[in-house]
C-alpha cells in the first residue's frame, strides 16, 4: 500500500537519503527543506519552506499519513556556537510540525534525534534533542500522535559535507596529510553508514515500532585512533594526529550514555557496509571533488581532456 510521507530536512545529508529509500519502496514522498534538493527524484515532490513558517507546515502535512523530521541544527559545534537558533529552529520547529500533525490527524510521527540525548556529552544539541524528545512523548500522552523517535549514531558516507567527522578527517588527510582531532585517541565510535542507517530507518514504518525509542548505530565498535591509521593505511602513508583533549567539544570519550530511565532498542540492519570500504568511497568521492580535472578511466585517474 502507497503511504504519503512528507519529510522536512529531506535535503539534507541523511533526510535525502531516507527519501530515496522511501520512494525505492513505492512511498509518494514529498521534501520540505530551505532549499531544492540536489537529489530529488521524478517521483518526488519538493515543498519550498520554513519549519518556522505555520502556513508552510500544515499545507506540508496535509493529507500526509507519516511525516518524518529531520530539519534543524545537527552539528554539535554549530549549536553550541548559536543556542539561541538550535532552541528555536530545533525545538519551536519540532512543536510546529507536531501541532501540525495533531491537526491532521497524521498515523505516525518519525524524529531523528541522536545517541547523545540522554548522556552528558552533546552541549546545546543534547538540550535541543532532550526537549524535542519530551514534547513527542507528551503529544503522545495528550493527543494519542503515534511516534517513533531514532537516536542515530556516528553517521557518515555519500552527500556528507566536511561538517560530519569521517569526511572532514579524510579532506584533512588528503589535502595536509595531518588530522587534527579535539579528543583522545582512546575515544569510542561505532560508526553507521548512511546507507545502513536509512535502510533501517525503512523499517521503523512496521506497526511495531510504534511509540518506541530506537537506536541507529554501527556494529562496528572502533577508537578514532585505529580509525586514523586506517585512513593512513589506505592512502599508503604516515599521518601526523593532532590530539586536542578539548573537555569543551561537546564529544563523548567511550558512550554516549549516562544512567536514566529512558531506554531504547537497537536496531542494526543484517547487511552492513564495512567501514574501510565505506571509507574508500569517501576518500575517492573526496578525491575528485579536489581534483575536478581528473577523471577515472578502469580504475585510474587521469588529466581530462580539454
Amino acid at each position: 500500500m502507497i503511504v504519503k510521507i512528507t519529510v522536512f530536512g529531506g535535503a539534507g545529508f541523511l533526510g535525502s537519503h531516507i527519501c530515496d529509500k522511501l520512494s525505492e519502496a513505492g512511498h509518494a514522498v514529498t521534501i520540505v527543506d530551505l532549499r531544492p534538493s540536489p537529489w530529488l527524484r521524478d517521483d518526488q515532490t519538493m515543498l519550498i519552506g520554513d519549519i518556522l513558517d505555520e502556513a508552510t507546515v500544515e499545507r506540508a502535512v496535509a493529507g500526509a499519513e507519516a511525516v518524518f523530521n529531520y530539519a534543524g541544527i545537527a552539528d554539535i559545534g554549530e549549536a553550541s556556537n548559536r543556542p539561541v537558533d538550535t532552541a528555536r529552529i530545533n525545538v519551536v520547529g519540532n512543536v510546529m510540525i507536531l501541532e501540525a500533525c495533531r491537526k491532521a490527524g497524521v498515523r505516525r510521527y518519525v524524529f531523528a534525534s541522536s545517541l547523545y540525548v540522554y548522556g552528558k556529552s552533546g552541549g546545546f544539541y543534547r538540550c535541543s534533542k532532550q526537549a524535542c524528545e519530551l514534547y513527542i512523548e507528551n503529544y503522545q500522552a495528550m493527543h494519542s500522535l503515534p511516534y517513533t523517535i531514532l537516536r542515530y549514531g556516528s553517521l557518515y558516507g555519500p552527500r556528507s559535507d566536511r561538517r560530519n567527522a569521517i569526511h572532514r578527517f579524510v579532506h584533512e588527510a588528503l589535502s595536509t596529510g595531518t588530522i587534527t582531532y579535539y579528543g583522545a585517541p582512546t575515544a569510542l565510535r561505532e560508526y553507521v553508514h548512511v546507507d545502513d542507517a536509512s535502510t533501517a530507518t525503512l523499517a521503523v514504518l512496521a506497526p511495531e515500532f510504534e511509540n518506541q525509542n530506537i537506536i541507529i548505530s554501527g556494529n562496528q565498535p572502533m577508537r578514532v585512533g585505529d580509525l586514523f591509521k586506517m585512513i593512513g593505511e589506505i592512502l599508503g602513508k604516515e599521518l601526523k594526529i593532532r590530539f586536542q583533549n578539548d573537555p569543551n567539544s561537546g564529544h563523548y570519550q567511550i558512550t554516549p550514555y549516562a544512567f536514566m530511565p529512558k531506554v531504547g532498542r537497537k536496531l542494526v540492519p543484517p547487511l552492513t557496509v564495512d567501514l574501510g570500504q565505506g571509507i574508500l568511497r569517501v576518500m575517492e568521492e573526496e578525491h575528485r571533488a579536489m581534483h575536478p580535472e581528473m577523471t577515472s578511466e578502469g580504475g585510474y585517474l587521469v588529466p581530462t581532456d580539454d
